[in-house]
């Protein structure tokens, strides 16, 4: 007589990790884009876990990332599920529309012409 462990139901609802969509990722990589090209970030990494979702921005590879773009659905109806948190840790901006705390990087390319 063979015995076999029941398989486990799956789980509906709750996604086994955290992903950015493609409109949200063409939103971060346009903005990515116009950062290299301007000279100021050469590189990136995206890390998917099971509560959020990262884009990490880094001036050279071997570096720590400058900023970090997370998506944490968990606080959806709290602060917002994306915030971009700088290099020392602390959140410069959070809320509930991608573009709008996205602003905070785009600042950065904004530089006077003489």
């Amino acid at each position: 007589m063979t015995m076999q462990t029941p398989t486990p139901f799956p789980r509906q609802g709750i996604p086994e990790q955290v992903a950015f969509d493609r409109k949200e990722l063409g939103v971060i990589l346009s903005l990515y884009g116009r950062m290299v090209a301007a000279g100021e970030w050469r590189d990136y990494g995206i890390s998917y876990l099971r509560d959020m979702a990262v884009f990490s921005i880094f001036r050279r590879t071997a570096e720590n990332p400058l900023y970090r773009i997370e998506k944490r659905p968990k606080l959806r109806n709290r602060q917002g599920q994306y915030s971009v948190v700088g290099m020392d840790g602390q959140v410069l901006k959070r809320g509930q529309d991608l573009k709008a705390v996205l602003r905070v990087l785009e600042r950065k390319l904004i530089r006077a012409v003489e």
